[in-house]
């Protein structure tokens, strides 16, 4: 891509403005890191707030006569149960293709009061090729309009509900279950916010539209605790949580239960099928998939990057790392790829070669860091919100 066809997002002069160091990423000039480094924000957004910019993340709305209608078309292209999402609820997915690979996974939600309506949050570099699927299918009766015009941050850490809470009082968004989602006033400023992010910690992702999102971004960053939080520290994030990052974990080769996203598919549409790939993934389900993904930790210092070759004990390759570096809040490299599933159990000695040489590691449990989502009294899984 030419630099003259690089986007912006609506908060790209506040980031260069906050010394941000801008590189391409999807298409958009974006924020790598602030002056204080990756380090810092990493630690920062676990121990306090961090504020990122995610408005390069496709947003958009679907459209029909009911809930129901919208619901089962969306039902025909993912794996999910959207038919029994409550208002006001929102579901992590796949959007599928025909062999049942994963074309991008995305967030659905059903706002409140609005029946016959879902928003969906889907990845930058993948917003143009899911759009296009989704019209290409649409029916009559049934609209897609993606919401061009609307800036999305993610507000992540210990203080953020505290913050919220106190630019917006009597909304209850302190309260708000994990994965619910709703409008919300805060600070005079009329959004859609969910509880969710992308972190592993607790918070929120606010929308509103373009027009204000430097002002609302600039009140947030005055708030105690709050800082700017550039892609590096996300990613760093994103891996301590174990949470897949597609075009790393997923692309169109891979299906959900290889994944080991098997959660984010509801009991119903295991029995009754009818997405992209059923039979495939219903297979791998019953019988096990082939290959999975899993955490590594290196049992040395140093990290083993995407594209590791990873091997067997006795020197067999039985797979490949997709997402690897140094994990501040774990103080040790950490890993994620793919493994043939004999040798997926959690302890399992592998070896990763770095620099031609095979370095001993391990299977490991994820998330490498613990959730700290927020979670009301009774509350169920993710796999069931």
């Amino acid at each position: 891509m030419s630099q003259s066809a690089i986007l912006e997002t609506p908060l790209h002069a506040l980031h260069v403005e906050l010394g941000a160091r801008m590189a391409p990423f999807a298409g958009y000039d974006m924020p790598i890191q602030y002056p204080g480094g990756v380090l810092a924000e990493h630690l920062h957004t676990r121990t306090q707030a961090g504020l990122f910019d995610v408005s390069h993340m496709g947003q958009a709305l679907l459209e029909g006569a009911d809930h129901a209608s919208v619901a089962a078309f969306l039902e025909t292209l993912c794996p999910a149960d959207f038919v029994n999402l409550a208002p006001g609820r929102q579901r992590y997915t796949q959007l599928l293709n025909e062999s049942g690979g994963i074309v991008d996974d995305l967030m659905i939600t059903r706002p409140p009061g609005a029946d016959g309506e879902l928003r969906l949050v889907v990845n930058a570099s993948r917003k143009a090729v899911d759009f296009a699927v989704l019209r290409e299918r649409l029916h009559k009766g049934l609209r897609l309009t993606p919401l061009g015009e609307a800036a999305l941050m993610a507000l992540q850490g210990p203080l953020a509900a505290a913050t919220l809470a106190r630019l917006g009082p009597g909304e209850g968004l302190e309260a708000a279950p994990f994965m619910s989602a709703r409008p919300a006033r805060i600070g005079g400023f009329e959004t859609f916010v969910s509880r969710s992010g992308y972190t592993g910690e607790d918070g929120y992702e606010i929308s509103l539209p373009a027009a204000r999102a430097d002002t609302f971004a600039r009140l947030l960053l005055r708030q105690p605790g709050v800082a700017p939080i550039g892609l590096g520290a996300r990613d760093s994030l994103r891996l301590e949580a174990g949470l897949c990052l597609y075009g790393h974990e997923l692309d169109e080769t891979v299906d959900p239960v290889e994944a080991a996203l098997s959660w984010s598919i509801q009991k119903r549409r295991r029995v009754e099928g009818g997405f992209p790939g059923a039979e495939r993934i219903r297979t791998a389900l019953a019988e096990g998939p082939e290959r999975v993904r899993v955490g590594m930790r290196p049992d040395g210092r140093a990290p083993a990057r995407e594209g590791t070759e990873i091997v067997s004990p006795d020197g067999a390759p039985i797979g490949i790392v997709t997402s690897g570096g140094f994990g501040p809040s774990v103080g040790a490299p950490i890993a994620m790829g793919f493994v043939q599933s004999a040798y997926a159990a959690v302890g399992t000695p592998l070896g990763l070669v770095v620099r031609g040489r095979p370095l001993s590691a391990r299977v490991v449990a994820l998330p490498f860091h613990p959730h700290a989502y927020y979670r009301d009294k009774g509350q169920r899984n993710s796999s069931d919100v």
